[in-house]
């Protein structure tokens, strides 16, 4: 990163990634800072200032190395990264660096990754749902069009997996572009997230930027930002269709809870940064559409403990449009994606938004599942005998329904040995119609289980 500004500064403190900087005059808060040693440049991003003559600044690499009174520049300049059509099929880190083995992405134009929203007059609202082919989704909470949405689960009950799958049917079915950022995950997962990308034929229309766990809090905190940048600049170049993807928005919020916690900042509720509400919002007012595209968000956040009223939950959730809650006890029985129909809600479930037909047959399909659900401690103690005849068959119709709402996935087929399948919502609509309807009652529960469409 170039120095557009001459004026040097000393290293005062090195507190592991939290640096004090001595110097006048005062550079901005949010600006750039670089220490030269051992042959690498360190980057830093001023977050207080301290005293009338320091800083503290958030570095986004190791400070191993650095040492008390080593010179520190001051670039005069906020954080960027290379933005535009030169990043698709890019892999990058926070800082623009290219992560896939290729020469410097060679884009004229930089960004800054903290920036405010479009002024409201320029805006757009959400709503139209984006159909993905996968049929708990489309049926019950819906994904929207230049939207938020957000897959809530605990560990390991599918939310990357899903948040792939989605990725993939999105990029099949509308050909936009997609940027994804990968937020404190494990470096695994985003390497076969990108090869996989690549075999599928579609990294050519994406950006990947990645600030991996092992990374500091700087670097975690600030992808998100980085490829939201990146989002916004392939908005404004025409590309009318942009998704945006992030894996995992916690990490964001827990690395907020860092970097608090090493500026000196008293903690919240249950330890959480007193800035909460106010980062989760700087990332998420600027996922909007506008008369030049549609920026759709869908974001996968871990939930602590499966608590859906921990605080980091209670700060993301107003944000959102669309919510999918995947249950530990729908996976615990089989059923993927592990969705729970009674807790995943969309804004858009409104019958002047999706239509009579699709909002009846969502309702009575939740009123199903709702009945059954309430039936379950009498089945175990008594046994279904014991119901009367519309609890018996309601029982049935919502058993067959949830596995109907399973699905083969394209992204896991080779684990699972089964082709992944894409329902059109029509057809899944009318097979639900079916079910409710008793033309299914006959089959049996294994015949409606992970398949796509039921035979007309």
């Amino acid at each position: 990163m170039a120095s557009s500004s001459n004026l040097a500064f000393r290293v005062l403190a090195i507190h592991g990634p939290v640096v004090d900087v001595l110097g006048t005059p005062l550079p901005q808060l949010g600006h750039v800072l670089t220490a030269r040693f051992d042959a690498r440049e360190l980057v830093m991003v001023v977050a207080q200032h301290i005293a009338e003559n320091a800083v503290r600044a958030i570095a986004l690499q190791a400070t191993e190395g650095l040492a008390r009174g080593m010179m520190v520049m001051d670039t005069g300049a906020p954080l960027s990264v290379p933005a535009g059509p030169a990043t698709l099929g890019r892999l990058m880190d926070v800082l623009g660096n290219p992560l896939d083995g290729g020469p410097p992405i060679s884009s004229t134009t930089r960004r800054p990754v903290i920036a405010a929203p479009p002024p409201l007059a320029q805006t757009l609202p959400a709503e139209e749902i984006l159909p993905t082919g996968i049929k708990a989704v489309d049926l019950l909470c819906p994904f929207v069009r230049g939207g938020k949405t957000g897959l809530f689960g605990g560990a390991g009950v599918g939310k990357t997996v899903l948040m792939m799958e989605f990725m993939h049917a999105v990029g099949k079915l509308y050909r936009g572009v997609s940027v994804f950022a990968g937020v404190g995950e494990r470096i695994r997962e985003g390497h076969e997230l990108w090869h996989e990308m690549r075999e599928a034929g579609v990294m050519d229309r994406s950006v990947m930027v990645f600030g991996q766990m092992d990374e500091t809090p700087g670097v975690r905190f600030h992808t998100g930002f980085s490829a939201l940048a990146c989002a916004e600049a392939l908005r404004e170049a025409g590309h009318a269709e942009v998704l945006f993807l992030m894996d995992n928005l916690f990490r964001f919020v827990q690395a907020g809870t860092e970097i608090s916690g090493l500026l000196g900042r008293m903690p919240s509720t249950v330890g959480y940064q007193p800035t909460l509400q106010t980062e989760v919002a700087s990332l998420e007012e600027r996922i909007l559409s506008t008369a030049q595209g549609a920026i759709t968000a869908v974001q996968a956040v871990y939930v602590p403990a499966d608590d859906m009223s921990d605080p980091s939950v209670a700060a993301i959730r107003p944000h959102l449009d669309a919510v999918v809650v995947l249950a530990r006890e729908q996976a615990a029985r089989g059923i993927y994606p592990a969705v729970d129909p009674l807790a995943s809600t969309s804004r858009l479930m409104d019958a002047r938004l999706v239509g009579q037909r699709h909002h009846r047959t969502a309702l009575a399909v939740r009123e199903h599942l709702a009945r059954y659900k309430e039936l379950e401690d009498i089945i175990a103690m008594l046994g279904v005998d014991e119901l009367s005849q519309d609890d018996r068959r309601i029982v049935t119709r919502a058993r067959r329904l949830q596995r109907y709402l399973t699905q083969p996935f394209q992204v896991v087929a080779d684990h699972t040995g089964m082709s992944g399948v894409t329902v059109p919502l029509d057809t899944m609509l009318g097979d639900c119609e079916r079910f409710l309807d008793g033309a299914y009652d006959a089959l049996t529960e294994q015949a409606c289980y992970m398949r796509g469409a039921m035979p007309s």
